[in-house]
């Protein structure tokens, strides 16, 4: 009785060890609809990512790779209604490739704790440990985000 209850114990423990090994994985891995990131593709210089697809308020995390280096950026739709586009970085605390997380309207440094407001995330709102701003048009219903503005993003990875 004893053993057949401690092989009980001794399997469960190995699935839920499974699962943890595979929720793990799909973070560092960036599975598809696992991991922070959504994949970006460039088409003839530029991704595209329907506006609606980005107006729910939630940051949604992109990440494209080129040459090997990973460049991750996010897309917020703040309380003032616009789209704010940032690296998921900033000029102070790069190095630790930590990156963002959002907390209602904020978004949180990972490093630091500093929080800053969806609305300030922009052109205007560069240096420190702000998200560092990334470039992006509206055309239709999609953001634009030109090759060589991601590009420039590469210094942060």
């Amino acid at each position: 009785m004893k053993s057949s209850k401690s092989k009980r114990i001794v399997w469960v423990a190995a699935i839920v060890g499974a699962l943890l090994v595979v929720v793990v994985s799909a973070f560092a891995l960036n599975i598809p609809g696992m991991g922070k990131y959504q994949k970006a593709k460039v088409v003839n210089g530029v991704v595209t990512i329907p506006v609606a697809k980005v107006t729910d308020g939630a940051a949604h995390f992109y990440k494209f790779t080129d040459g090997g280096k990973d460049i991750g950026f996010f897309i917020i739709k703040g309380a003032d209604g616009a789209l704010h586009t940032a690296f998921d970085s900033c000029d102070v605390c790069f190095r630790e490739k930590k990156g963002y997380f959002q907390q209602g309207d904020f978004m949180v440094c990972k490093n630091c704790g500093k929080s800053f407001a969806t609305t300030r995330i922009g052109p205007h709102a560069v240096g420190g440990c702000n998200p560092s701003y990334l470039a992006s048009s509206t055309d239709g219903g999609n953001i634009v985000i030109r090759l060589s503005d991601l590009q420039s993003g590469a210094k942060y990875f």
